[in-house]
């Protein structure tokens, strides 16, 4: 890495930290941090804690789904790095937001020689998959708790802002999309003529990598156990939310569809380019909260701020000791491709 990229980086680094920082300022600057600090004192840590715990199982359940995903193209990975490589994911994305995809498919490459295109193919189908059950969960919400949404986007007119923004360039994705199949269709139409091009080749065999990824979910065998890990992804990411709600004695009532909106909504304030969805998060959940009812912003600011901080302190702890971990367990492997080469 050349002098010219690493301040590139350092200063994308700096710039999204920066952003993320302003964000969680300008979420509590108007709070009163002494409230906050009383809340979350009396707050049972219990609940946190079953919250922390049972996160790894969603992440472990990740890594099985990739494998499955994987399996169809031939490789089989040892799931101590599929696991390693999903926190490795979560780590890099709390500092720098979707560098943990980059970063998961070149541990994949590094470890189990599994070709970059090919992974970040299945990353895709992935990020289809979960976007879909995101979807169920949002319209859920929308057949029974719309009353709320409703008083949350009144509320929120930054939050409708987004969100009729987001629908309103269906239209340009649209176009885009159609600027490139059709580009794609050129190509492969005019292919013949393009072959003695070593460009075209390369481009051509990534390609051919990158689609193998992306319908690897067509082709893999194990389809109830796919649809098993998905389920369980995304029940114990609900759960990682709902069950600190009885934490503390203004959310312990709400309910599990009032749990089911937070956590919706706060899935959302993860789509923002803030490291860890630090500010965006919280406000979601500190907004969901006040259409319940909980409308003093310093009970909901430690709620907010208790569950991130659980949920974030337990990726990176993971993250890091999965991280330190790597070399030992491919340690035999690498001994192995040392001896090869002499």
């Amino acid at each position: 890495m050349n002098m010219k990229t690493k301040i590139k980086n350092i200063l994308k680094y700096t710039l999204f930290f920066i952003l993320g920082a302003l964000l969680f300022w300008w979420v509590y600057s108007g709070q009163d941090i002494t409230k906050i600090k009383e809340s979350l004192r009396h707050a049972d840590i219990t609940w946190l804690i079953v919250a922390a715990l049972i996160s790894p199982i969603s992440h472990l359940s990740r890594a099985v789904r990739w494998h499955i995903l994987l399996k169809p193209l031939g490789y089989s990975p040892k799931l101590p790095n599929t696991f390693a490589s999903v926190m490795i994911m979560y780590l890099a994305n709390t500092a720098l937001p979707r560098s943990g995809e980059f970063l998961r498919c070149g541990t994949m490459l590094r470890y189990e020689k599994i070709p970059f295109a090919q992974s970040f193919g299945t990353l895709i189908s992935e990020r289809i998959i979960d976007f879909l059950m995101l979807a169920v969960f949002l319209i859920i919400v929308l057949m029974t708790q719309m009353p709320v949404v409703g008083q949350l986007l009144d509320n929120n007119p930054e939050i409708k802002a987004n969100i009729l923004g987001l629908i309103s360039s269906a239209p340009f994705l649209a176009i885009f999309g159609v600027i490139f199949v059709g580009g794609l269709y050129l190509v492969y139409r005019f292919r013949h003529k393009m072959k003695h091009f070593r460009f075209y080749e390369k481009l051509s065999d990534l390609l051919k990598k990158f689609k193998d990824g992306l319908i690897s979910v067509v082709r893999m065998k194990n389809r109830a156990w796919f649809v098993f890990h998905t389920v369980i992804i995304w029940v114990i990411y609900f759960l990682m939310i709902y069950i600190p709600f009885y934490s503390f004695d203004f959310t312990k009532n709400l309910g599990l569809l009032a749990g089911l909106t937070v956590f919706v909504m706060s899935a959302f304030g993860m789509v923002a380019p803030s490291p860890g969805g630090i500010g965006t998060w919280h406000f979601m959940v500190m907004a969901t909260l006040w259409a319940y009812g909980v409308q003093e912003g310093a009970l909901t600011g430690a709620f907010a701020f208790a569950v991130h901080t659980v949920i974030t302190l337990s990726n990176v702890i993971i993250g890091i000791v999965m991280l330190a971990l790597l070399p030992m367990i491919n340690r035999k492997n690498t001994v192995i491709s040392d001896r090869k080469n002499l």
